[in-house]
C-alpha cells in the first residue's frame, strides 16, 4: 500500500490490526474523573508531511496514508492477525468462478457531513479513481474490474463509470471482474477502495485539504508541515475500539527529534527508532519500547530507464552484481543493531506464502567474487564509465542516511566503483520527484508496508505492468508479461496454497530481473511515552493508535 518515509517503520493503522492487545485506560486506583480525561485524551503521534492531498485513491505513501486510514472505513477491516472482517460491508459474495461479486452494505453508515453511505458511494469513487483524467496514483488497484481499460483510454469522459460496477439499490452493487480473483474480498480493505461522499466531486482540490470522512476519526485540520489533527467520530459504527478523543499526527523532518520528544514526554508515540538509539532504546527507562519481527520490506528500486541498468542482458548482470556486492548482515548488525532480517524473497516472513528457498535467491546473498564476475561480464557488453557514480537517492528525514551510506560503501568496496548516497531533504519532495520520474541516474530508496496479508500485495502494486507509468507504485516502470501472467494465474487459483506456489514462481522471475533489490525485513519497532497506556504494534508494523490512552 504505502511507500514509507522512515527507514524501518511505515504508517496507516486500524485498531483491529494489533498483534496483541495491551491493557488500556486507567488502573483500578483511578477515580472517575481520571478515567474520563483518559477517554478524551488526544494522542500525539510521529508523522510526516503527505506527498499529495488527502484523497484515498491518490495516496501511495505512508505520510498521507496514516491519517487517511484512521478517517476512512472500507468494506472490510483487518483484525490483529491481518484477517479481513466485514466493516461497512454486510456481505461480499462471489459467483461460482469468482468473476463477479455481489456486495451488500450495512445500513446506517454516514459521512462526517451527515450524508448516507450508499452503494454509489463506492462505485462512483472507484470509477473516479480508475479514470485516466484524474491521474490517480492508485488507479492500477482497479485494473481487474471490467471497464478499467476503457477508463484508462485517452478521450474517455471525465465522469465515465466503470462498466463492471452496477448499483442494484442503495445498499447493493455488483462487481464484474476481467478475470477470476480469490483476493478481491480482502483487496477492498485497501485505502483506494474507500467510499466518497457526493461533495467530493464538487471540488476535489478542496476535499483533499479538508476531507469529509467515514471512519473511526473525523478530520479536524491540516496545518501543512506542522500537524494533521483528527477527532473521535462519535457516530462510528465499525469494529475498531476507539479509546481516546483524537489523534494529532505531528509532522517531523528528523526522527531523532521525534524520539527525543517521546523521551521527554512531549510526544506520545513514535513508529520509528533513529539509528542513534537502536542499540539502547529497549533499555531506555524514559520510554516504553517495542521490538518484534515485522512485515515491512526495505530496499531500493532500479529504474528500467537508467543507463546500464535497463531490462536487457547488461542490465540484469549489473543488477545482480549490485545485489551480491551488498553485505546485508553487516548492515543489519552494525547499523540497525540487529533489528532486521536478511531477505530471501520479495514478501516478508509474517506473510502466508513467504519462502526461504526461492529459485534464484542466491542473488540476495553477499558474494563479492560472483559480484565482480557479473560486473565484468556486463562491462564486456558496455563499459561502465570510470568517472560515473552509482547513486542511491533517499529522503534524509527518515533516518536512512547511515544505512544508505553503508550500502554505498559495500558496493564501492566490492566492485571498485564510485558509489554514494544522494539525500533529498523531505519524504514529500523525494516521493514527488519519484512520481515525476526525475531520477534517471540514481536508484530509489523503497519501503513497503502491506495492505493485506498476501504475496499479491507485495508483488502486484510494485512490479506489475499495470502499476507502471504513474498508475501505481511500480516506480521503476518494470514490465514483464510473463510475470503479469503469473499474477493473473495466482489470482484465479482455487486455494491459497495453490496461489502462493504461483506467486513464488513469479518471484523467481524477479530474482532474474531484480527490478528492485531487497536489503532487509524490518522489525516492528517504536516507542511510547511513559504515561501512555495500551502501546502495541500491529501486523503492519504500526502502533494501534485507537487503543492508546494516557
Amino acid at each position: 500500500m504505502k511507500k514509507s518515509p522512515k527507514l524501518t517503520i511505515v504508517a496507516a493503522s486500524a485498531c483491529a490490526l494489533s498483534l496483541a492487545l495491551a491493557g488500556c485506560g486507567g488502573t483500578s486506583g483511578q477515580d472517575d474523573k481520571s478515567r474520563v480525561s483518559s477517554v478524551d485524551a488526544i494522542i500525539s503521534a510521529y508523522g510526516c508531511e503527505p506527498a499529495k492531498p488527502l484523497i484515498p485513491s491518490d495516496t501511495g505513501e505512508a505520510c498521507g496514508g496514516n491519517p487517511l486510514d484512521m478517517m476512512f472505513s472500507k468494506l472490510v477491516r483487518f483484525d490483529k492477525s491481518g484477517k479481513a472482517h466485514n466493516e461497512i460491508a454486510k456481505e461480499i459474495k462471489a459467483n461460482a468462478d469468482m468473476t463477479q461479486y455481489k456486495v451488500t452494505i450495512n445500513d446506517g453508515w454516514k459521512f462526517s457531513d451527515g450524508t448516507p453511505v450508499t452503494a454509489s458511494s463506492f462505485t462512483k469513487a472507484w470509477s473516479w479513481g480508475a479514470n485516466v483524467n484524474n491521474a490517480q496514483l492508485d488507479a492500477s488497484f482497479f485494473d481487474n474490474i471490467q471497464g478499467y481499460d476503457e477508463a484508462q483510454a485517452k478521450g474517455t469522459p471525465a465522469n465515465a463509470q466503470l462498466s463492471g460496477l452496477k448499483v442494484l439499490d442503495d445498499h447493493t452493487f455488483t462487481v464484474d471482474l476481467k478475470s477470476p480473483s480469490s483476493t478481491f474480498p480482502i483487496q477492498v480493505g485497501y485505502t483506494a477502495f474507500a467510499p466518497l461522499p457526493e461533495v467530493f466531486y464538487k471540488d476535489t482540490k478542496a476535499f483533499g485539504e479538508k476531507p469529509v470522512t467515514v471512519g473511526p476519526y473525523n478530520f479536524q485540520s491540516w496545518e501543512h508541515n506542522k500537524a494533521i489533527k483528527l477527532v473521535k467520530n462519535k457516530g462510528y459504527k465499525g469494529t475498531a475500539q476507539v479509546k481516546n478523543g483524537g489523534l494529532e499526527f505531528r509532522i517531523y523532518t528528523d526522527v531523532d527529534a521525534g524520539y527525543a520528544d517521546v523521551q521527554a514526554g512531549n510526544l506520545d508515540v513514535i513508529d520509528s527508532i533513529p539509528t542513534s538509539a537502536q542499540k539502547t532504546f529497549q533499555s531506555d527507562s524514559t520510554v516504553q519500547a517495542y521490538n518484534e519481527p515485522g512485515s515491512v520490506t526495505q530496499g531500493f528500486t532500479i529504474p528500467s530507464f537508467m543507463d546500464h541498468f535497463k531490462e536487457d542482458q547488461e542490465g540484469r548482470l549489473r543488477r545482480q552484481a549490485i545485489s551480491m556486492s551488498i553485505d546485508r548482515k553487516q548492515i543489519i548488525d552494525k547499523v540497525l543493531g540487529g533489528m532486521g532480517t536478511q531477505p530471501t524473497d520479495f514478501t516478508a516472513p509474517s506473510i502466508p506464502g513467504y519462502s526461504k528457498d526461492l529459485k534464484g535467491s542466491e542473488v540476495l546473498k553477499y558474494n563479492p567474487k560472483e559480484a565482480k564476475k557479473l560486473w565484468a561480464q556486463a562491462d564486456a557488453i558496455s563499459k561502465w564509465p570510470a568517472d560515473q557514480t552509482f547513486k542511491l537517492a533517499y529522503n534524509s528525514d527518515g533516518g536512512a542516511k547511515d544505512t544508505y551510506d553503508a550500502i554505498a560503501n559495500s558496493i564501492k568496496n566490492t566492485l571498485g566503483i564510485k558509489a554514494e548516497g544522494t539525500p533529498v531533504p523531505t519524504f514529500s519532495e523525494f516521493r514527488n520527484n519519484v512520481s515525476a520520474r526525475k531520477y534517471h541516474d540514481a536508484v530509489l530508496r523503497s519501503s513497503w508496508q502491506p495492505d493485506y496479508p498476501s504475496p499479491e500485495n507485495y508483488l502486484k502494486p510494485l512490479y506489475a505492468s499495470s502499476a507502471a507509468d504513474g498508475n501505481g507504485s511500480n516506480d521503476g516502470d518494470y514490465k514483464n508479461p510473463k510475470f503479469d501472467d503469473m499474477l493473473t494465474q495466482a489470482a484465479q487459483a482455487k486455494s491459497v496454497d495453490e496461489a502462493n506456489k504461483i506467486y513464488q514462481r513469479a518471484e523467481g522471475l524477479l530474482m532474474e530481473d531484480l527490478p528492485a533489490v531487497p536489503i532487509y525485513y524490518a522489525n516492528a519497532k517504536g516507542a511510547a511515552a511513559k504515561n501512555v497506556n495500551g502501546f502495541t504494534m500491529n501486523w503492519k508494523n504500526l502502533p494501534v493508535y485507537e487503543e492508546l490512552t494516557k
